[in-house]
């Protein structure tokens, strides 16, 4: 019996797991060889996640024979253009990537967002794995294969439907996250009890305080249920013609007060 959760996100041919648990970085390499159609892959990071995890993930895929090399982006939303992805395309090509090599995202939501939209589009598309390391990206942006980039009319207005091989959740990487991004992530965990899960809501309301204190238990059960009640809800409507809208819940105001103020 392992020491971490596991999900299946249900879509066919298209499925794919969810692990969430502690260390999974250190453990990446064995966790994601099933599902690489090569022992090849790039890993696309940021400034402020890179000199935390980029290393030690870095060995994990070397423990498993795996050859890697690195993008490290600026952090911050800005990333999420076209002139970014432009960039990262271009130094993919550069590496000589094939069509079977896996881009890993290593990040929070924007690193995850860009890294799936250049995978969809790269080659006409290769595989890419999540590993999120915030908790707005574990809960959220890294299930449900939503990918794609801002444009001066908006956010997200630019992406595909492209749904990752795996994602593992590495609650450890938490512990690194200042206390408003906790936060952040911790409005998507209450968004879960508030669409479809009463229960739920009330589970938040009882243990948050001590969940955004730090416990890792906690923290594990809240990624876990929230990324199953997103898993069913997207097993259900991938592409958001019905159902899969209620997990838009607060972003549409949030994303327009973004644009009004910058």
């Amino acid at each position: 019996m392992s020491d971490y959760d596991t999900l299946k996100l249900d879509l066919g041919e298209r499925s794919y797991q969810i692990h969430i648990g502690a260390d999974l970085i250190a453990r990446a390499g064995d966790l994601i060889s099933p599902v690489l159609q090569q022992p090849r892959v790039v890993i696309i990071t940021d400034e402020n996640v890179a000199p935390l995890y980029l290393a030690p993930l870095k060995t994990a895929l070397s423990s498993a024979d795996i050859r890697h090399s690195e993008i490290v982006l600026p952090a911050g939303e800005q990333t999420k253009s076209l002139s970014f992805l432009e960039q990262v395309i271009d130094q993919l090509l550069e590496q000589k990537i094939e069509r079977g090599t896996t881009l890993i995202a290593l990040g929070g939501g924007a690193i995850g967002d860009l890294t799936g939209f250049a995978a969809a589009v790269a080659l006409r598309g290769i595989n890419f794995i999540q590993i999120p390391t915030t908790l707005l990206s574990q809960v959220d942006s890294s299930v449900g294969g939503k990918t794609g980039i801002n444009s001066k009319y908006g956010k997200n207005l630019i992406g595909a439907f492209y749904q990752p091989r795996m994602v593992l959740a590495d609650i450890t990487s938490l512990e690194t996250l200042p206390i408003r991004e906790v936060l952040a992530g911790y409005a998507e965990v209450a968004k879960y009890g508030l669409i479809n899960d009463a229960a739920f809501f009330e589970w938040p309301e009882e243990n948050g305080a001590t969940l955004c204190q730090g416990d890792a238990g906690l923290r594990q059960r809240a990624v876990l249920i929230s990324c199953r009640s997103k898993a069913d809800i997207v097993s259900q409507d991938e592409r958001e013609s019905g159902v899969r809208a209620l997990l838009n819940l607060g972003h549409t105001f949030g994303h327009a007060l973004e644009a009004e103020t910058g």
